[in-house]
């Protein structure tokens, strides 16, 4: 930092650990002497456990760090304050540039320490901490690494970075998000309601608010930026250059379908029905939050604008139930590891054996909602833990008669865990592990299947197909990949005919096994999304198919017996999803076709069922124009009826009946009956064979010059019917189950047109 970078010496200090008298630990005298040797005394600052001892949570790894802090402030200013008094202080300008952790202790649920058997030096810098002191500026997006995005987000919008504060906290959120949804799209993961796929939604939705809310950017725009974002990274980056049209697609989706959501949410504020005291209740407004994406300070800002307020401590505290609930159903509470055989090695031995004598190295009890299990750990295991895709292998452990079921293998943190409700009775003794063959089996046919149709979709669709995750047990398979439309019915047809073809050609497994990762890809081995490979890897061969994975796979491809294509389907914009069966599950699918073909022959007492499907269509077309024709005449002649039954309410004629007719007639019905009667408003309730529906039309002029509101007065009616609905200002639906609520609906549309 001083000699390459050149660094004023001056404007750097070192935090090292003071010691904590709650741990019993000594202050971290090794840096402090190392620094000694370095720097001055008084640029070495003591730092708390807060700021310099690191946990990665309440339990598991940690240990004291050292820091590097930079004052970048003026010189007249540092003249004022010394800059040794505002390390660890959250001065904007007194920053951390590069962090040191001494990965020394274990943090045992009991809150104890315990050494670690090996121990390391995580060490890590700010990249653009490090550009903002090199640039002489005195933010991170003032570099020329945020600048070019700012910018182009400031044209975007018609403003100037740096004359509106909150316009330009928008623009650095939107170029910030920006890069953390390109990279993880880039990376495979895509936005969606669980796990990772929640985050990153949650991040471009944020996005999207700040655009929406301070910078006035109401359509899609941020997809727009990925270019400029690329041509700033991606020579650095290439995936980004190799898939900015799938980023580009993805984000402008999200972005429609989001956009479209504030509508919705911005339409249901408009439709509140809001007391004397104008105030917005903590529990609509925790609505607006948790279904429409608002937060808290949009839902102020459209209330601040009808002269509403917010009952913002409402919404507090119904955010914080909604956290507590959150954290209770998702609590894991884990014990300690029992160590059996300390320091004994652990191997994955289920590639050549699936059955071994292994002995319980460790084992820990987990406690969730209550219930608890234990987890195992293997001297040797033959039970693969769930990865690739694929789910872990089941089976049982026996020692002396007395089984323990293994209900789940994961792998964590290196070590392969095996899930059991009990623990057997005698942990120390020597088991025989046996795995479910059978299932394992069936997954297999299902992961090689997946190579092969993963290599068939580049085949047919193009080279640009690319794994997007995967899902693979003993009853199906599941494959996304990128791809910018609907796979084809006779795509589908091709696909499941060439991997059926490479079924029957048995081709032999070769597995490559520990192999330098530069030597696979100079074989061509494709990496498989969602997995990190380390410098040896293992390769999977099937002909002219090979990829980096690590799965169970089949010995000769004539295992499988039979592929076939289940369903076809958009998981988000730019990638599909095919799931598909394989060997028994194929076999049986077909076999319950033919039955069902079967039976249809019997039933249709035709063994041209495609010519009797078609003259019952022809015959069901024609039946329906009948009754469409017979609808017709029957509202052309309610039409009058209705007419005569006209209730004056003020400047408002109400019709309010209950009327046999579907859905399609009472429509047309409402909207003649509008245009013919300026100041109308229709209520038509009707009950089609225990479909009960109430549909509210007011004529145009009188829904532009009252408050009446067909959407709103629905809302009201569906309740009566045990229902709900909605729609715009002059025509409205709702559907419902209770018939015997119709009476009252009808009573409360004239409640509700005295009422407004």
């Amino acid at each position: 930092m001083t000699e390459v970078y050149k660094i004023d010496k001056d404007r750097l200090y070192v935090s090292v650990f003071e010691g904590s008298k709650e741990d019993g630990l000594d202050k971290d005298k090794d840096s402090f002497d190392i620094w000694s040797s370095l720097v001055a005394s008084d640029r070495i600052i003591d730092g708390n456990k807060k700021d310099n001892f690191w946990e990665m949570g309440d339990v598991g790894p940690c240990g004291p760090c050292s820091e590097i802090h930079i004052d970048i402030r003026s010189d007249e200013e540092r003249k004022k304050i010394d800059g040794s008094t505002l390390v660890n202080a959250d001065h904007p300008h007194v920053i951390e540039v590069w962090n040191l952790v001494f990965m020394q202790f274990n943090r045992k649920s009991n809150g104890s320490l315990e050494p670690l058997p090996q121990t390391h030096v995580d060490t890590g810098m700010g990249f653009e901490r490090l550009c903002m002191v090199l640039q002489g500026v005195q933010s991170n997006y003032d570099t020329d690494i945020f600048q070019p995005l700012i910018l182009k987000i400031a044209k975007s919008c018609n403003q100037k970075y740096g004359e509106s504060k909150n316009n330009d906290i928008a623009m650095r959120v939107i170029a910030d998000h920006l890069r953390t949804i390109a990279f993880s799209i880039a990376d495979g993961q895509l936005p969606s309601n669980t796990g990772a796929g929640y985050v990153i939604r949650r991040i471009l939705r944020r996005a999207v608010r700040y655009g929406f809310t301070f910078l006035d950017l109401k359509s899609p725009f941020i997809y727009a930026l990925v270019s400029e974002l690329i041509a700033n990274m991606g020579e650095q980056f290439p995936e980004l250059k190799s898939q900015q049209a799938l980023i580009e697609k993805v984000i402008k989706e999200e972005e429609f379908s989001f956009l479209n959501t504030l509508e919705k949410g911005i339409v249901r504020l408009d439709n509140l029905s809001i007391a004397e005291d104008k105030i917005i209740s903590g529990a609509v407004a925790f609505e607006l939050y948790d279904t429409y994406g608002f937060p808290i300070d949009l839902t102020q800002l459209i209330a601040s604008e009808k002269g509403w307020t917010v009952d913002v401590d409402g919404f507090t505290s119904e955010l914080e139930d909604q956290k507590n609930r959150s954290r209770k159903a998702t609590a894991i509470e884990t014990a300690d590891w029992e160590e059996l055989t300390p320091n004994s090695d652990e191997c994955f031995i289920g590639y050549d054996h699936t059955k071994s004598i292994v002995l319980i190295t460790r084992y820990r009890k987990v406690k969730t909602k209550g219930k608890e299990s234990y987890q195992l750990v293997f001297n040797q295991t033959p039970f693969y833990p769930e990865g690739g895709g694929q789910v872990g292998d089941t089976g049982c452990i026996e020692s002396d008669g007395e089984k323990t079921y293994i209900l789940d293998t994961k792998k964590e943190n290196n070590l392969i865990l095996h899930f059991v409700d009990k623990l057997p009775s005698k942990p120390a003794a020597s088991f025989v592990a046996e795995v479910n063959t059978q299932k394992r089996s069936n997954s297999a046919n299902n992961h090689t299947s997946t190579h092969l149709l993963h290599e068939t979709l580049r085949e047919v669709l193009g080279e640009h197909v690319e794994q997007k995750g995967s899902l693979v047990n003993a009853d199906y398979l599941r494959f996304d990949f990128s791809h910018f439309s609907k796979v084809k019915d006779e795509e589908i047809t091709l696909i499941e005919k060439k991997v059926n073809a490479k079924i029957r050609q048995n081709l032999s497994l070769n597995e490559f096994r520990s192999i330098p990762l530069d030597s696979a890809k100079e074989m061509g081995a494709m990496a498989l999304f969602g997995e990190k490979y380390g410098q040896t890897v293992r390769a999977i061969q099937f002909g002219s198919s090979i990829e980096l994975c690590g799965g169970i796979h089949v010995c000769h491809t004539g295992q499988i017996g039979l592929f076939k294509i289940s369903s076809e389907s958009a998981v988000a914009s730019g990638v599909r999803r095919i799931e598909a069966i394989t060997a028994d599950k194929a076999i049986q699918f077909y076999e319950k076709e033919l039955a069902i073909t079967k039976q249809l022959r019997l039933a249709l007492k035709n063994n041209d069922l495609l010519k009797s499907v078609n003259q019952l269509s022809d015959e069901n077309s024609k039946l329906n124009k009948q009754i469409a024709k017979m609808s017709a005449a029957k509202a052309g002649d309610m039409k009058d009826e209705l007419l005569k039954k006209i209730q004056s309410l003020g400047n408002v004629d109400l019709i309010a009946e209950q009327v046999d007719l579907d859905a399609k007639s009472i429509k047309n019905l409402a909207f003649e009956l509008t245009k013919k009667q300026e100041n109308l408003v229709l209520v038509l309730a009707a009950n089609n064979d225990g479909k009960v529906t109430v549909t509210v039309a007011i004529s145009e002029a009188l829904a532009s010059s009252n408050d009446l509101h067909a959407g709103k007065m629905v809302g009201v009616l569906a309740k009566e019917i045990n229902g709900g609905g909605g729609g715009q200002a002059f025509y409205a639906s709702a559907g419902g189950k209770d018939a015997s609520g119709i009476s009252n609906a009808l009573k409360k549309a004239v409640e509700f047109i005295n009422e407004n």
